[in-house]
């Protein structure tokens, strides 16, 4: 049987690609020092987030954490507040989870099959291959979006790269043309490809790229329209007014539910809708609370993956306890809570402890 012109194609590409990787890899601290546990750690983290925004992250990360059997361990409000920022927190919790299974069932050794990894928490396809090929030197792909994107764009395929089928085929390519013996640097490879020559936004920079005279979508100018991708669903929108409530150098926060978006974190108190300063009034006199003065009015905005969040905030000095499911956190408390990154302008806008 006559092999796919699709891994014909890939296979042509593997010795330029990997000699282009020996000159150009970047300088990361979980390749600089490799072991299954900082390989892990950092895929978990760079999943949606950017190596910049992730590096001072995987320093605190492996500065408190240093071994999976201390992340087992971890009290899970101090996991919550190194996460801080880096969104997706359930990644954080399946990070855990997973930590903790590796010390009760393999006794701290790292599981090194494809099976035992894709069983635990928050591991997927691509994360297990990058852990067994990384860490492990086994000859297991690992495919992202990135390296959807760039095997699109090398393969000439139109396929849809966001459909489950067809990424199970892109990624049955790449494990037919995937060296045996360089498994990991052949991932990487691509990764390193995607981030900084084939760029997902924009034109990709073709004069730079090692594969540009054996890639089908440069010879035939189709780098703009690969990969295919179905139009993703418009985001739900959902209004919501935060109260900044400040009360003798104390912020109120309250924790959110424990299951579902931003699950366990600690939050300003908020209700449903966009309230105007009327209603925002009422809705304090319902809580209990006497208002002492206003400091400002803000709107702010956040994305998630499946829902946009429209805000509008009032930073206030009050009086009264509210809820007893209610903290009031001084800023030393505040710091050792996990507050989500949605609603960061309001936890800039607290005044200063002179301006109460």
């Amino acid at each position: 049987m006559n092999m796919e012109k699709e891994i014909l194609q890939l296979n042509k590409v593997t010795e330029p690609l990997l000699a282009w990787y020996d000159q150009n890899r970047r300088s990361l601290p979980w390749r600089e020092e490799v072991s299954a546990y900082r390989t892990w750690v950092s895929e978990i983290m760079l999943q949606q987030t950017r190596v910049a925004a992730v590096l001072p992250y995987f320093a605190r990360f492996m500065a408190a954490f240093p071994t999976v059997e201390s992340l087992a361990q971890a009290q899970p409000e101090r996991l919550m507040k190194l996460w801080e920022g880096l969104g997706y927190y359930s990644r954080a919790r399946n990070l855990q989870k997973a930590a903790q299974i590796i010390v009760e069932q393999y006794g701290g050794r790292f599981p090194d099959t494809y099976r035992e990894l894709m069983a635990l928490p928050g591991i997927g396809d691509y994360t297990a291959g990058a852990i067994l090929s990384i860490a492990f030197g086994k000859p297991e792909p690992a495919v992202d979006g990135n390296v959807l994107r760039l095997v699109a764009r090398v393969t000439g395929s139109s396929m849809d790269i966001l459909e489950t089928k067809n990424r199970k085929e892109f990624r049955r390519w790449v494990a037919a043309a995937l060296p045996a013996d360089r498994a990991g640097a052949y991932n990487q490879a691509w990764m390193d490809l995607g981030a900084t020559v084939c760029l997902p936004n924009g034109a990709p920079l073709c004069s730079q790229c090692p594969l540009q005279e054996l890639c089908c979508a440069c010879r035939e100018g189709k780098q703009q329209t690969l990969p295919v991708r179905a139009p993703k669903r418009e985001k739900r929108s959902e209004e919501k007014t935060v109260f900044v409530l400040c009360r003798r150098g104390e912020v109120a926060l309250r924790q959110r539910p424990q299951e579902g978006l931003l699950a366990g974190l600690w939050e300003y108190p908020h209700v449903e809708g966009l309230l105007d300063e009327a209603a925002a009034a009422r809705q304090l006199e319902q809580w209990g609370l006497t208002v002492h003065r206003w400091h400002k009015t803000l709107s702010a905005r956040h994305i998630f993956t499946h829902i946009v969040w429209k805000m509008t905030g009032y930073v206030l000095e009050i009086e009264g306890d509210g809820p007893v499911d209610w903290m009031w956190a001084d800023g030393e408390e505040r710091r050792l809570r996990a507050i989500p990154s949605a609603f960061e302008k309001f936890t800039g806008a607290i005044p200063a402890e002179e301006e109460l």
